[in-house]
Order: structure tokens, then sequence, then C-alpha cells
């Protein structure tokens, strides 16, 4: 980390808004204007969108995830986590992955910390739950689900198989529908490699609260997608949710009760936890509470955009807020940028207002629904490419844009890779047991034994 005498704009999260912010004021600001430092656990940036591709294999995980600090080579990236922030004296406390805290003066601050799975006290889904925030999940989850076919496959007791054939979503929206729909593909798809698994075999199960999926869509393509699914042989448990999973053993609400190896929660999102210990104005919901400027209320060298900020949509009229996704973080993320170059410089703030285009979903290979426009619907495969085009033009660095469309290229002249690498979910384990842990005073006998054998 470098010292300076210019101004300093701490971003707090290296997420999708504070990827695009912290790029766009490097590009406006003047040569030594200020000094831009991002702060993230993680050294890259997550297309979340792309999350149930990579769980199915049609996209290369890395391919979904950029790189913060080549993205940014003018910025200061910090990997490690801002625990505190003093906003009388304008300083952040940092906690790096390794070594001391430390404080960090800043002039401008932007809040991009996201949001985290929101989760209910549930027994057992500390335990067994696969959440699907990051790529590390995603890939989990795919090598975890080849690894049941491959022990339904291999074993000849029907209970075990029974297990590892089932396979519980709980969530309906956007997250929630397309990894079953993605999973179940490519899980249908391996069969072919399996004598002993059919896709009769296996019983996929979706748990949604609410009474449809796919709100975002709208209720006409949320009851196609809902039809869809159910003809591909997955159950669908509307107005349901799930009181315990205990051993993966799935209770619902509804009375099912059935034992499952695979337990996936979509079950929607909150503002990271972490804002609680800023001390700024937050919503009923825990958003940071801003104007249309993106200004934290009260201040004017603090700004927030994204899932972790509670934004007024005035597109839709006053009351409304903006919804947490993609498209909306992109265009806040630009007028963000905007404003704190100009509040930097004294000029004055822009409002946010963007209408909303639509909502895409990928429901598989070749499958997906589309609202384009507030009032085009589309469903099949026209609306799977749309899915594909949008979220491939979204895709942060034109480097991340080729990867993709590559993979995706070459996923539809080959065939698709069905692998499991399970040993991922535990790859000490092997060598774990052939080191065989020895206590301290087996090891002092056997270096005692050493120096018998050299006296003699």
């Amino acid at each position: 980390m470098s010292t300076t005498e210019r101004p300093r704009i701490l971003v707090v999260g290296g997420g999708y808004v504070g990827l695009y912010a912290a790029q766009r004021i490097l590009k406006k600001m003047r040569y030594d204007e200020a000094t831009v430092t991002v702060v993230d656990p993680r050294s890259y940036m997550t297309y979340q969108p792309f999350l149930p591709e990579a769980a199915a294999g049609s996209i290369s995980p890395r391919h979904v995830v950029v790189p913060l600090r080549r993205v940014l080579p003018q910025a200061e990236v910090l990997t490690g986590h801002v625990t505190t922030i003093d906003q009388e004296r304008k300083v952040a406390t940092i906690t790096p992955l390794v070594g001391e805290s430390y404080d960090l003066p800043f002039d401008y601050l932007v809040i991009a910390l996201g949001a985290v799975s929101r989760t209910f006290p549930i027994p057992g889904l500390a335990e067994h739950g696969i959440g699907m925030k990051g790529v590390e999940e995603a890939i989990g989850l795919r090598n975890h689900v080849l690894e049941q076919l491959d022990k339904a496959d291999s074993t000849t007791d029907e209970n075990v198989r029974r297990e590892a054939l089932t396979f519980v979503f709980v969530g309906g929206g956007f997250a929630g529908a397309e990894t079953i729909g993605e999973v179940e593909d490519m899980a249908r798809y391996a069969t072919k490699y399996y004598k002993n698994v059919k896709r009769e075999d296996m019983r996929f199960i979706l748990v949604e609260a609410a009474g449809r999926i796919l709100p975002e869509v709208g209720p006409e393509l949320g009851e196609w997608g809902l039809k869809h699914l159910q003809e591909r042989g997955i159950e669908v448990y509307l107005n349901t949710s799930m009181e315990s999973c205990v051993d993966k053993h799935v209770v619902l609400k509804n009375g099912l009760e059935v034992d499952a190896s695979t337990i996936v929660w979509t079950a929607g999102v909150k503002p990271n936890p972490a804002l609680g210990r800023f001390g700024l104005p937050l919503g009923p919901r825990g958003h940071v509470d801003t104007a249309p400027t993106l200004q934290v209320q009260g201040t004017d060298y603090i700004w927030a955009a994204g899932d972790n900020a509670q934004v007024p949509d005035l597109a839709a009229g006053e009351g409304a807020w903006c919804p947490p996704n993609a498209q909306h973080a992109l265009r806040q993320s630009k007028v963000l940028a905007d404003n704190v170059i100009a509040g930097m410089r004294g000029f004055p703030q822009a409002e946010y207002k963007h209408k909303n285009l639509g909502a895409v979903a990928g429901l598989g290979l070749h499958k997906g629904v589309a609202l384009l426009f507030g009032k085009i619907r589309l469903k099949g495969r026209l609306a799977w490419y749309c899915h594909r085009g949008y979220h491939g033009m979204a895709m942060p660095t034109f480097n991340r844009k080729i990867r993709v469309f590559a993979d995706w290229a070459l996923a539809a002249v080959l065939k698709r890779e069905v692998v499991s690498l399970g040993a991922m979910e535990n790859p000490r384990g092997e060598f774990y047991t052939a080191a065989a842990p020895v206590s301290a005073a087996v090891a002092q006998r056997a270096e005692e034994e050493k120096a018998e054998a050299k006296a003699s």
C-alpha cells in the first residue's frame, strides 16, 4: 500500500458496483488527481448471473470472475475487510487476510459491499446447505452432483441410491429456477454415460414460499416457466418452505419428507451485515439509505449503490426502490462514479433514473424466458438467446466477454464435459490419509530409534 498526500477515494467492495465505479473513476480522473483504493476479501469480482451456467459446465468457472488487479492497474487493491469506519476522522480500519489491522484515511467513500444469502434458522441448513453466491459454490455444486451420480451408479444399496439421486432446491426466484434448470439439464445429459442411472431414477424438487416462481418476469412467463419445469419431471411446491434438513432429511412445511444428498439454498439475498458497523443510515431491511444522487443520506462525501443500497426508483414513481439486479448495478455504478468526480471538483450531483429494460432467465440449454421493455414476452429458444446475448455483453471486460463467447462456441460443437472431481470438496483427504497423523510421543520414539540405529 502506498502513502500519498492526494485525496483518497476508498471503494469498499470489489463486486459489480465497486469494479465498474473504480474503473470509470480512474478513466475520468485527471493525472494524479486522487488515489483510488479498492478493498475486498477476494481479489476478483464474480459475475453472478453466470453461476448457474458455471455449475452446469457451460462456462469455465475461471471465465465468470474478473481479477481486480488486472483490470484496475492504476488502483490500490487491498485484499481484506473494512471492519469499521470513523466518519468524523474519515478513517477506515482495514483487516487484511493476514497480519495486524491498520487505519486508512480517506476523503471520499464508496460503499459497494453487495449482498449475502438470506437464510433462516433452519436446523441442518448450515451443515448441509449449498449456497449460490460465489464461483466456489458453483464449482462445488457441479462436482457434488456428478459425484452423487457416481455413487448411485456404483452401489447396490437402494437407500443410498435414493438419497444420492434426490436434489432439493429452495427458492424459486432467478437464482433457484435457473440453477435447478441448468443442473437438471446437466444431470439428464450425464445419464447417457452411466449404465445404472436413468433420468427417471433422479428426483428434483423446487421449493418456493410464494405462490409463483420467477416473479421478475411477470405472472404469465412465471406460469410458463413453472409448467416447463414440471414437464421436465421437476417437482415444484409453492406456498411452502423447508422446516429442517438435519442429517440431510428434508422436512417441508406441506408435510413432504425426503432424504436428499443435495440441498441448494437460493431463497433470496440480504444486504451485507457489515453495513451495521459503519454508522450509516440504514433502511428497514438493512440497506444503506441513499438519495437519488446515490449519496448516503446526510452526507456529501459517501456514495452507495447496488445490492447494499436503498436507491429511489425515480422511473417507477414515489416510494419505489430499485430492485437488486445486475441491470441497475451496472447503470448505478456509472452515475456514482461521475458523481464522485463531480463532488471532488465541486460540481453538482446527477440523479439516477433508469427505466427497467426487462428481465431474462435461462432454464437450461436452449430454454428460457424473457420480458423485454415491460411488454414483449418471449419463451423457449428465442428467450434463451436473449438471455445469453444480454449477459454476454454485460460481462465486465472485453477479455472475459471473448472467453465466455468462446466457451459457448466450443460447447455448440463439442460434447458437454461431465467429469466428476468430487475430491475437490476435500482435496487434502488422500494426502492426510497417506501422511497418517502421529502423536508427539510416537514422533519422539521414532527419533530415538533413528538415533539408536545410527549409534550402532
